[in-house]
């Protein structure tokens, strides 16, 4: 068992051997989207010729 001295850098690389890095250093939201993600011209030009009174 480790001490109460421990470093909070020592004590999160000793977790992270034994469970796996658990809390990425990036997060999806924090990402920018790929352009795989990124919708098609005809999609988004598709959703701009819908009405208003037709919600959206």
């Amino acid at each position: 068992m480790a001490g109460t001295d421990e470093p909070a850098w020592k004590r999160k690389q000793r977790l992270a051997e034994i469970f796996g890095d658990v809390e990425p250093s990036v997060t999806e939201d924090d990402k920018d989207e790929p352009a795989a993600k990124a919708e098609p011209a005809a999609e988004k030009w598709l959703k701009e010729q819908v009405p208003p009174h037709h919600g959206g």
